[in-house]
């Protein structure tokens, strides 16, 4: 897998953020979904396949469905 290019990447973070800092910023490249610490904005990085993605926000909703 080659490396992904990040710098044009347009992060966003989630409408339900407090805006406490405390929070991932998303973006979309190359067809991939990549992941930072909002607190490190010049730090790592993961990315997710279309296919990954889904299946951790479904994760996510079936923990919030407790």
């Amino acid at each position: 897998m080659t490396a992904l290019d990040l710098t044009r990447a347009d992060w966003r973070t989630s409408t339900r953020s407090s805006g406490n800092g405390n929070c991932v910023e998303v973006a979309t490249v190359d067809g991939r979904i990549a992941v930072r610490d909002s607190k490190d904005r010049s730090g790592p990085a993961l990315a997710f396949g279309p296919a990954a993605w889904r299946s951790f926000l479904h994760g996510l909703a079936e923990v919030r469905r407790g």
